[in-house]
């Protein structure tokens, strides 16, 4: 008697026959994921929900995880499995009917260090720093969020090729995290719209999340993969809460669904963003919390998109970080979500805070790249321990032939942005030239400091030895300098940095004073002042 396993390289997976008495063996590098498929004998009417089934793995530490097993279609099942210990990882099957075929197999895995050069796998998946402040990789390697957002990202408006040219785009711009929704869409009233079809179909076939589609999570699962293969975290979002969500699949239909999330991605380095816009008025998305935390065997970070913050539901203990959703209406907004970040940061447990929507580029012909630079600066000089970007057109990946939008306004368009044109929207550049400064600057060290500046600049720093000021732009002619106050009086290197080029004005060492005042700027407009004290140490030693 034979069984057959499947092992997944790349997209397609190659099928290899096994004598169903022996234990599989097969090798996969730390933090990369390796897929067992095994094949039942045993025929279920609805295998999505007639059967459970886990796979107990042992690794070398002797601590088992329960890993969600998800229905793959016809007669076959899989787990998906990753590790940062190398050594021998021994698996066993448990299957809610001990009467199948598959309930107590077994099998090993061997992980074997990883050798590549990608962020995710060499570093490991992310984490919440010692401080509480900020994220970094499981190796305790710093990690900056730069997100973008791509809700409605899985769907068939984007086709594949056009899929890997956006994730190049981003990567080479420097984004780190995307968020990307795999369940009920935003701004869609109805469930099962053909607008959530990707090249697979449906998710589900009916409104109950009973009936799952594997076609569509196959491709869905291509994209996941490619964004982490390019470096990129993807933060996979549940389920929208506002227009339809929860309460109109129900709770037992969101726990299937979160359960099949994880099966297929939790392996994976993911993040877990519960809903959008959601909150306790919606149905008991806090239970469906829980479920999501206590299934995930690999303990991913969970957050909640909510302009209510922590007030978004009677508790929120399970939630690693704090996830802003602020709204869209230019400067006003954009000063509200800085004002909402400092407060948050002052709540206690401490926790990260992202703001994870605010005021989308060009979005309703609004929020053009210098807000992008305001609200960027204000934020991160502000204690934020990152930042999601968003661009019309994008969020919604809008087409010349569907503008994306199925919102409560007779299906009227926010606009009529394509996805290509949100890709070229100066503000993304921008902050990826604003991001690569700040890891200049080893930017997790840097703590707000509001009191050195004045004239509506944000400041952040080190006392004695770095100072970092954003400007806003003041007014047409103001090339006034900017001025600091309470630094160390003495020698510092100091310039100007371009926030729209990436270009640096060096002033070379500038003698500062408590209240000191810096050349002016180059041009009438949005500037960051980079102070840096300069090591006298020499100067004092004897000649």
């Amino acid at each position: 008697m034979t069984g057959k396993i499947f092992i997944l390289f790349g997209f397609f997976p190659v099928m290899i026959a096994w004598p169903s008495d022996l234990c599989a063996q097969r090798q996969v590098e730390t933090n990369r994921v390796i897929e067992i498929k095994l094949r039942s004998s045993t025929p279920y009417a609805n295998p999505f929900i007639d059967l459970e089934m886990n796979a107990l793995v042992t690794p070398p530490d002797g601590k088992t995880l329960r890993i969600p097993m998800f229905w793959a279609g016809e007669d076959d099942w899989c787990f998906r499995y990753s590790s940062d210990q190398t050594g021998k990882h021994v698996w066993r099957i448990e299957s809610s009917d001990a009467a199948s075929d598959l309930h107590h197999k077994e099998g090993e895995i061997t992980v074997v260090p990883y050798t590549g050069d990608n962020p995710l796998y060499r570093h490991g998946p992310l984490q919440i720093t010692q401080d509480h402040r900020h994220f970094q990789h499981a190796d305790g390697t710093s990690f900056f969020w730069l997100g973008d957002t791509w809700w409605k990202g899985l769907c068939s408006r984007l086709s594949w090729p056009e899929f890997k040219k956006l994730t190049a785009d981003r990567q080479e711009k420097g984004f780190t995290v995307i968020q990307i929704v795999c369940g009920t869409y935003p701004d869609e009233l109805g469930l099962l719209k053909p607008s959530w079809e990707n090249e697979g179909g449906m998710p589900y076939l009916n409104v109950e999340f009973s009936v799952v589609n594997p076609e569509y999570f196959t491709y869905a699962d291509r994209r996941i993969e490619h964004l982490i293969d390019a470096g990129i975290t993807p933060a996979i979002v549940g389920g929208w809460g506002r227009a339809v969500g929860l309460k109109a699949v129900g709770l037992p239909g969101y726990k299937r669904h979160f359960r099949n999330l994880i099966a297929r991605y939790g392996a994976y380095p993911v993040i877990w963003i519960l809903g959008g816009e959601t909150d306790k008025s919606q149905g008991p998305w806090y239970e469906a919390a829980e479920y999501l935390a206590d299934t995930d065997p690999y303990g991913r970070l969970i957050t909640n998109h909510s302009s209510h913050l922590r007030h978004a539901f009677d508790e929120n203990g399970l939630f690693d970080f704090d996830m802003d959703a602020t709204g869209h209406a230019s400067w006003k907004t954009a000063n509200q979500a800085i004002q909402r970040a400092i407060k948050t940061l002052q709540s206690s447990p401490a926790k990260p805070y992202v703001s994870g929507e605010s005021c989308y580029e060009q979005h309703m012909q609004e929020n053009f790249a210098d807000l992008q630079r305001y609200q960027f600066w204000g934020l991160m000089l502000s204690g934020a321990a990152g930042h999601t970007y968003g661009a019309a057109g994008i969020w919604h990946m809008g087409t010349a032939e569907e503008h994306g939008n199925w919102g409560g306004w007779s299906h009227q368009p926010y606009d009529y942005t394509t996805w290509q044109e949100g890709m070229e929207l100066p503000g993304s550049k921008q902050l990826g030239l604003s991001k690569r400064l700040l890891q200049e600057l080893d930017w997790q060290r840097l703590v707000p400091q509001p009191g050195w500046v004045e004239n509506g600049a944000f400041a952040a720093g080190v006392p004695g030895e770095v100072c970092v000021v954003y400007q806003p732009k003041r007014g047409n002619y103001q090339w006034d300098g900017i001025r600091v106050n309470g630094q160390k009086p003495g020698p510092w290197s100091a310039f100007f940095f371009d926030p729209v080029s990436g270009r640096k004005f060096d002033l070379g060492t500038v003698q500062v004073t408590d209240s000191w005042k810096s050349p002016n700027v180059p041009s009438p407009r949005d500037w960051v002042l980079v102070l840096r004290a300069e090591d006298t140490a020499k100067l004092d030693e004897p000649k």
